[in-house]
């Protein structure tokens, strides 16, 4: 018990040894377990498709703990006694039958029942058909799924639909990994607990915003599904939609779910449409070529193991998005997003406009906007940069450019940041709905991303090559510097 909150529950975890279960999920598990979180008789029952028992499946969790935990952080007693609440259920997801035995499982009433579907969304209908048939859910289950939520608006709507049909969308969970990080969170203290903040933040202050969300590596082995879904459905869609809305969402009433999510929502329905007459103004996608990563050579896209020599796929999506309502009306939102790119970098930089009128060295004039910079990664933290006099009897009113800096890590003397599922998991548990996506919110996200994807179809134009190791095509350089402007490491 949490402030009186049940969070004691049986965890039905469908997928359970996949790759996203065994990376991400019993490692934050564990993580709760560990830090006294996960509630006396809560459980877990572990189901996949592959033939095997409890003993060899627990075997199979302790070696990926011990492999994906930092080993600061494993504890082999722990380890035992959290993989001593998991059960291991063999089910062919298809099969109504088989959901008895879950039933069976499901014998602690007490407990709230949480179902994971770490599975294809395809599955989604099927496994909550099934164990609504098994009598496994009732109005209290809490159901958590994960991105992608289709592949556009159509699909999403059928998806949501089959699980509309078992579920109120008050016992629905949908993932984005985004929302559980402590920065991401943090922007929502940040943006109304401070009135330093809240009250420069809009139009008359702020001048424009970057989110970049960059990746260092490829495909990974990940062609099968990347090269249906892109980089735009597969980032932009979802985790870069998000935290635009984080960044420009209204003040919300309070911090319950609804109140957050419909102001998100507003901010959707705001979104400048990008019709194919401005696409080439507002859109760059790219994929990569051969080059370098970390000092080594890597393949181009087309060169990858098992790819469609043919594919026009993009890796890279540079964005120019304008939200049309009073506190955004003229300030731009540059997006980018891609694979092959020089660091593994999540980063958003809100450029402050110049004071009106400016004293100082005219050679140094552009230096006069402030920057606030939210690393959502690899250091979690924000940085506002600020001038200052440059120190020295010879220096006169030379101006310097520095940092106040907040790291999360250093500032709070903690050795370690729980990853996003941690989060996510415990407010699963907790019933909190406030980090999670609602319906309306995917279905206003892929209208817009759809218009986008139609406008590529419709031109037949083929996505724009830059080299493995670079910030993308030249065209997405050109694109902010078409306004005057020029991203953060450009600068």
């Amino acid at each position: 018990m949490v402030n009186n909150i049940n969070t004691r529950c049986d965890l039905m975890l469908f997928g359970a040894l996949g790759d996203l279960a065994q990376r991400k999920l019993f490692p934050a598990l564990y993580q709760l377990d560990r830090a006294g979180l996960l509630a006396e008789g809560s459980r877990v029952l572990a189901i996949a498709r592959t033939e095997a028992d409890t003993p060899t499946v627990r075997k199979q969790l302790f070696d990926r703990l011990k492999h994906h935990v930092k080993d600061a952080e494993f504890d082999a007693d722990v380890a035992n006694s959290f993989l001593e609440r998991v059960d291991y259920q063999l089910l062919d997801f298809n099969d109504p039958d088989g959901y008895e035995a879950l039933k069976a499982w499901r014998d602690t009433p007490a407990n709230e029942l949480i179902v994971y579907m770490a599975t294809p969304p395809s599955m989604y209908g099927v496994i909550a058909r099934n164990l609504k048939a098994a009598s496994c859910c009732n109005e209290k289950t809490r159901v958590v799924v994960e991105k992608p939520i289709g592949h556009d608006l159509e699909s999403s709507k059928v998806i949501n639909d089959e699980l509309g049909a078992v579920y109120n969308e008050n016992q629905l969970f949908r993932i984005d990994h985004y929302l559980g990080k402590e920065t991401v969170q943090n922007l929502i203290a940040l943006r109304f607990a401070n009135n330093l903040f809240a009250s420069q933040w809009d139009q008359n202050h702020i001048s424009h915003v970057e989110i970049t969300v960059a990746e260092c590596v490829g495909i990974e082995g990940r062609w099968g599904y990347f090269d249906q879904a892109g980089q735009i459905r597969d980032m932009v869609q979802n985790h870069l939609l998000q935290l635009l809305c984080l960044i420009a969402m209204d003040p919300p009433a309070d911090l319950s779910a609804d109140s957050i999510r419909d102001e998100k929502v507003k901010v959707l329905k705001a979104l400048k449409q990008i019709t194919p007459d401005i696409m080439d103004r507002y859109v760059v996608r790219g994929q990569y070529t051969a080059g370098t990563s970390d000092g080594k050579p890597v393949p181009g896209y087309l060169e990858e193991e098992g790819a469609n020599k043919g594919s026009d796929t993009e890796t890279f999506v540079a964005l120019k998005a304008e939200i049309e309502n009073w506190r955004w009306s003229g300030v731009p939102f540059y997006i980018r997003t891609g694979k092959r790119l020089p660091e593994k970098l999540s980063q958003i930089i809100i450029h402050f406009k110049p004071a009106p009128h400016y004293i100082f060295d005219p050679d140094q004039k552009h230096l006069a906007n402030n920057k606030l910079i939210i690393r959502l990664q690899p250091d979690e933290g924000m940085s506002l940069k600020i001038l200052t006099k440059d120190q020295g009897l010879d220096k006169g009113m030379r101006l310097r450019q520095g940092p106040l800096e907040l790291t999360f890590s250093e500032t709070f003397e903690t050795d370690r940041i729980p990853d996003a599922y941690e989060r996510l998991l415990w407010e699963v548990m907790k019933g909190n709905q406030y980090l999670f996506v609602r319906r309306d919110e995917v279905e206003y996200a892929w209208r817009w991303v759809d218009q986008v994807i139609r406008n590529w179809k419709d031109s037949g134009e083929p996505p724009k090559r830059y080299a493995a190791g670079t910030w993308g095509p030249v065209a997405s350089i050109a694109m902010i510097t078409r306004d005057g402007r020029s991203w953060y490491e450009d600068a």
